[in-house]
């Protein structure tokens, strides 16, 4: 086992890791922003040091200053969290070349599943269904035409390294297909320094189920279920549950098969989660996330399995001790994300918290670095933290957390906890009754 790990994040995913940390007997070392020097993260952790200024490219981006830090206090693995560095396959290499282990996945895999177009690639051999789209890079004009007529409009168009819904245009027709065309592929190299385009038929009601899998580094793989993800507004996700309902089980069970195969079959290493849509019974392959996933507690609450202290225990060595049949699900979870912004027009709202009270009571947990006076900033994503609530049923966890959200209390910033609300109690909610297009269908009707 390690004895000293270096968090390479901030806010509530890093305080999540750091207390991983603590109860594993592990020292932990927080990396901060001069921004950044009273956080939680930083209160938590055995050690910290600064690496840079406010900005993510200054600080948390920073390659060199990370892996000084890790020198300088003897860290002998690096957790990265999500976001920032968690899928750089650049950042694992060099890493390697440090003899600094890295708390996730190979670089390899890394770099295959965070180029969207190699990824289609690979799972393409595995018996994973794709949704129907092109086979490579779209760079011709002709070809872009011809695609798109073959796969039937709809379609939409995806960055080959994105993420986070940047890089995304749905094209009704072919009136406006070569205007989105040249739109994704600026903002696709805008935000990732990468052009390359693909494009897949997309669907029209599907819902957004992911599956969390876990390999050790001797071929043990297992899956923790599916969660539903289908609330999301802008392809960015708002409220997540498990395990999803109205699911066929034939379907689910052939998915599921093939998933685990083929993480065997590639070597896989640690947490990954394999995002799909669902539609008429059937599931399609959009992409693999080679890192721990916001949502990943939902998970943890209906299995027991803790998820970040496996990663730590398998990028040790440790051979993973639970089997497929050990793993048991119970009950249900929903995950809101809290973020500082605005509920109805969804603008930032970074400023300091003048008061802060979370909730409580059995089934309910709160993943979060903010306190009272926390100054919410506003060079970092807006997410204040997740509320997590776990019950016997569905029915008893949204009422839990129409609860939960009615004793949390955040004073000073705008946040989306009314939206929360207003979602957790609306009757298509309760009714099981959304797909991906819902949210954004009912804001839009306000």
């Amino acid at each position: 086992m390690f004895k000293k790990i270096l968090v390479a994040n901030r806010g509530e995913i890093a305080v999540r890791i750091i207390r991983a940390c603590t109860e594993l007997g592990i020292k932990s070392v927080a990396i901060h922003s001069k921004a950044d020097e009273d956080a939680m993260h930083v209160k938590m952790a055995d050690e910290s040091i600064c690496i840079g200024g406010n900005l993510s490219k200054d600080s948390y981006l920073n390659i060199p200053a990370i892996i000084t830090a890790a020198e300088l206090t003897a860290a002998e693995a690096i957790h990265p969290g999500y976001g920032f560095l968690s899928e750089n396959a650049r950042f694992v290499s060099i890493l390697e070349d440090h003899d600094i282990t890295f708390i996730g996945p190979k670089s390899e895999h890394i770099e295959i599943m965070g180029d969207k177009i190699k990824a289609r690639e690979t799972i393409s051999k595995t018996g994973i269904p794709l949704v129907p789209g092109s086979k490579g890079d779209i760079s011709n004009l002709n070809v872009l035409k011809k695609t798109a007529l073959e796969i039937g409009y709809p379609i939409i168009i995806k960055a080959a390294a994105g993420g986070g819904g940047k890089g995304m245009k749905v094209v009704q027709d072919e009136s406006s297909l070569l205007e989105q065309y040249e739109l994704a592929k600026a903002e696709a190299k805008a935000n990732f320094g990468n052009d390359q385009v693909y494009i897949e038929k997309f669907l029209e009601n599907p819902k957004h189920i992911e599956f969390q899998i876990f390999a050790d580094k001797y071929g043990n793989v297992i899956h923790l279920g599916e969660r539903d993800c289908s609330m999301q507004r802008r392809h960015q996700k708002i409220i997540e549950e498990a395990p999803a309902l109205n699911i066929n089980s034939t379907a689910k069970k052939k998915v599921l098969k093939a998933i685990t195969t083929a993480m065997k079959k590639i070597k896989y290493i640690g947490a990954g989660t394999v995002e799909m849509l669902y539609e008429k019974d059937k599931f399609y392959f959009i992409e693999m996330n080679t890192r721990l996933q916001v949502e990943h507690p939902i998970t943890e609450m209906i299995t027991g399995f803790d998820i970040v202290a496996e990663q730590i225990k398998v990028a040790s060595g440790i051979k993973l001790e639970i089997k497929q049949e050990d793993i048991t699900f119970r009950g249900h979870a929903i995950e809101c994300r809290i973020n500082a912004e605005n509920s109805k027009s969804f603008q930032p709202s970074p400023g300091l918290i003048s008061a802060y009270h979370t909730p409580g009571g059995p089934g309910v947990r709160i993943d979060s670095a903010a306190f009272d006076q926390y100054r919410v900033l506003p060079y970092y994503d807006s997410l204040i933290g997740k509320l997590i609530v776990h019950a016997n049923n569905r029915e008893l966890a949204i009422s839990k957390m129409l609860r939960a959200l009615n004793e949390f209390i955040i004073e000073g910033i705008d946040t989306t906890l009314d939206l929360h609300k207003e979602i957790i109690s609306s009757k298509e909610f309760k009714a099981y009754n959304y797909d991906i297009k819902w949210l954004e269908e009912y804001l839009a009707k306000k």
